[in-house]
């Protein structure tokens, strides 16, 4: 018996995800390192987070660029050299220091990064049904190597300092071009629409800007933060396990997430999945780190296969790439700022007071995703924001 109607588009969506894990781990270890070695890439504390918000600030206007790339070359030209430019990033993020050493890197891992996402993200959804499963079964797959990295960063960080696994990181991204050849070179290519000039954003661009900013921003960089400030005996490691435990509850639950929107609706599920994240953050800002920021992540993996279904639904055929790229970019926004947000408030503000905040923001932005598209909205869904890339 067949266990899929689609085998092919299946195939084609798993090595997109393998070669994006590859390709990933040099950024995630980013995350776990410089808030607590700062000082041994020549960095203050601000200058971190606009070291970790430049690799998405980049993507505002760079996204038209890679999403036309995308459209004229395939899958597999695309994959294949984000591959290769990771791998880089990864050799000078092992042997620069400083701000404006460092930050180029962070630039091309951004278009890198915009390059794997629009290529899982589009070859997910390509095909309607079973849209939802391949779509968390691909967010499973992106995490295994940030879930592999990261505790094996913090041990080698320990025995040889913070840049050794760099160079680890950059061998590691070379070995995903053996999934990235594995697509047809065929995959995909089509003439992409003009990208729009600015337009107001929508419920579901507010929605993708509070969750980059708040999940993948502030509340990321407060949980290395806090983790150091907790008085732990090793916040190298609790910082590394949690964020591990990121892309753990990734593997285990997104296809779970993907199962539950193909039965229940991926719109009712991110409500109640993004309203009970709200919860997780006031618990997290008022001291509960460890059961705070498990229930979190636990919650994030399992509405992040929700978006890109909600957009396939909304926009099928062409312009389906075109408002994936809109989606990206808003979240892209957010995730930028909230590097920086954190950066200036953690040190002077209460955590509980940061993130009641947020927890008001996310909640909000869910019910305007959620509710229904109104004609002149749904005209203008498909733009993205700032001139074309």
């Amino acid at each position: 018996m067949r266990t899929s109607a689609h085998p092919e588009a299946d195939r084609r969506s798993a090595m997109a995800a393998l070669a994006m894990t590859a390709g990933a781990p040099g950024d995630a270890l980013l995350y776990l390192l410089l808030p607590l070695y700062a000082s041994d890439f020549g960095l203050t504390l601000p200058e971190v987070g606009l070291l970790l918000a430049a690799n998405r600030l980049v993507r505002i206007a760079g996204y038209g660029w890679v999403a036309r790339f995308y459209a004229e070359r395939g899958d597999r030209p695309t994959l294949t050299g984000a591959l290769v430019a990771a791998s880089a990033c990864c050799l000078v993020y092992g042997t620069l220091s400083g701000m404006w050493l460092l930050i180029g890197a962070r630039l091309v891992w951004g278009l890198c990064f915009g390059a794997f996402n629009l290529s899982t993200q589009a070859l997910a959804v390509e095909e309607p049904l079973g849209a939802a499963r391949r779509a968390g079964i691909s967010r499973a797959l992106t995490a295994l190597g940030p879930m592999v990295a990261l505790p094996l960063g913090a041990w080698v960080t320990l025995m040889a300092g913070p840049r050794a696994i760099f160079f680890v990181a950059a061998i590691g991204a070379l070995c995903g071009l053996l999934a990235s050849r594995a697509i047809p070179v065929q995959a995909r290519r089509f003439a992409l629409p003009p990208i729009r000039r600015f337009t107001l954003p929508t419920g579901l661009d507010a929605w993708a800007f509070v969750e980059g900013m708040v999940l993948d921003g502030v509340f990321l960089i407060g949980l290395t933060y806090l983790a150091r400030a907790s008085g732990l005996e090793s916040p190298l490691l609790a910082a590394a396990l949690l964020m591990s435990a990121r892309y753990v509850t990734e593997i285990v639950l997104s296809p779970a997430g993907g199962h539950a929107a193909t039965r229940w609706g991926a719109e009712r599920m991110l409500l109640v999945l993004s309203l009970c994240t709200a919860l997780g953050l006031v618990a997290f800002g008022a001291g509960w780190l460890v059961s705070g920021a498990l229930a979190i992540l636990s919650l994030r993996a399992l509405q992040l296969p929700l978006l890109p279904v909600i957009v396939g639904q909304r926009f099928p055929g062409p312009d389906r790439v075109q408002a994936l790229v809109a989606r990206s970019l808003w979240r892209d926004i957010g995730a930028g700022a909230g590097p920086l947000v954190a950066g200036l408030l953690l040190p002077i503000w209460p955590a509980l007071t940061i993130y009641c905040f947020a927890a008001g923001l996310m909640a909000v932005a869910t019910v305007m995703a959620v509710m229904p598209v109104r004609p002149a909205e749904a005209e203008r869904q498909p733009g993205t924001p700032g001139r074309p890339g």
